[in-house]
């Protein structure tokens, strides 16, 4: 005799299945989106992915907004609104020349009570008095600030004129790479956690979608920052949702409920194990000998950087060249900024 499912089961099962796909699905994106490194085959994502839609369907009471099948929203908008920063995004100075790493390397350690060269000795400091730099590359994209609340995306503003910009959230929720709720135990999650990282475009994916749009008879862009900040600008997020947007995370805002990493190469760490994209070409470095290695190791080619709309390194200081821009950050957190400076 066929067996009856018990009546009491259909009822038990969707919201810890349903829980159990959302999990699964994010895991896979950030395999995918983050660490590039896919853990299965398209269809068996999309299979997942079209069994929690039907869950959700069939339950609408387990309808989360942290679920991957919710990243895209229906209704375009008006306008965007305007969200005023807690803590202002500010911006870098540039250096052209060695001999502006060198300045800036000076005036930092100087700025720590550390001995200066003598007269007359090359203008570097010695080892014992040698200021560490957290280096990293340096995107161009469009600046961001993700807002979390108790683990949750609330809130994703651009930087505007460093005071105020524009709340471009149910835009940002289509960028698969950034988690809609941050890894760990709730309890041990801040209470407010602002991410500030750039919002940019591989150039491989870029030429991709100018074929496409060629194809299509659509515009054109110039070039990959051109593409990110307007595809973030839509006011039709299912526009942005079909852009190759990526994003990876390289400062902190307001941080609430949790202690401050002592470093920045601590907090990259941090934010990567919170489920965050960072560039894992980093690296910490001694003095101004060690910030030009690194910015001569990135404009050769030498370090095998995936290619994005412009490649350098991070953030206290910056040097253009041909080849890409460059800069390097402090690596002590009091010394992450040093200008105010608008930043186009």
């Amino acid at each position: 005799m066929r067996r009856r499912k018990p009546r009491h089961l259909s009822a038990i099962l969707p919201p810890p299945r349903a829980d159990w796909l959302r999990a699964e699905l994010e895991r896979h994106n950030h395999q995918y989106y983050v660490l590039d490194a896919p853990s299965v085959p398209d269809a068996e994502y999309d299979a997942l992915f079209r069994e929690l839609q039907d869950i959700e369907a069939t339950h609408p009471e387990l309808l989360s907004p942290e679920s991957p099948t919710q990243r895209v929203g229906g209704q375009p908008l008006s306008a965007f609104d305007t969200v005023r920063h807690a803590i202002p995004m500010l911006s870098l100075n540039n250096g052209f020349e060695d001999e502006d790493v060198l300045a800036f390397d000076r005036r930092c350690a100087q700025g720590l009570g550390r001995a200066a060269p003598a007269e007359g000795t090359a203008d570097l400091f010695s080892a014992a008095e040698a200021v560490e730099y957290a280096c990293e590359l340096k995107f161009d994209g469009l600046a961001m600030s993700l807002r979390y609340e108790a683990g949750r995306l609330v809130q994703a503003a651009t930087r505007g004129d460093g005071e105020t910009g524009e709340d471009v959230t149910v835009n940002v929720r289509t960028i698969k790479a950034i988690p809609l709720r941050l890894r760990g135990e709730p309890a041990a999650l801040p209470a407010v956690l602002e991410v500030r990282g750039e919002v940019f475009m591989y150039r491989r994916e870029f030429d991709k979608l100018n074929a496409r749009q060629a194809e299509a008879g659509e515009k054109t862009f110039v070039n990959p920052r051109n593409a990110a900040a307007g595809s973030l600008r839509q006011l039709d997020p299912r526009i942005t949702a079909k852009r190759p947007l990526s994003f990876f995370a390289y400062g902190l805002g307001e941080l609430q409920g949790a202690s401050r990493p002592e470093t920045h190469s601590a907090m990259l760490g941090w934010f990567a194990g919170l489920g965050m994209p960072v560039c894992a070409e980093r690296e910490v470095v001694r003095g101004a000998e060690g910030l030009l290695a690194f910015y001569r190791g990135v404009a050769s080619g030498a370090r095998h950087c995936r290619t994005i709309s412009t490649a350098s390194c991070t953030r206290s200081t910056r040097w253009p060249s041909r080849s890409g821009l460059a800069s390097c950050r402090a690596h002590r957190a009091s010394r992450w900024h040093t200008s105010s400076r608008p930043r186009k």
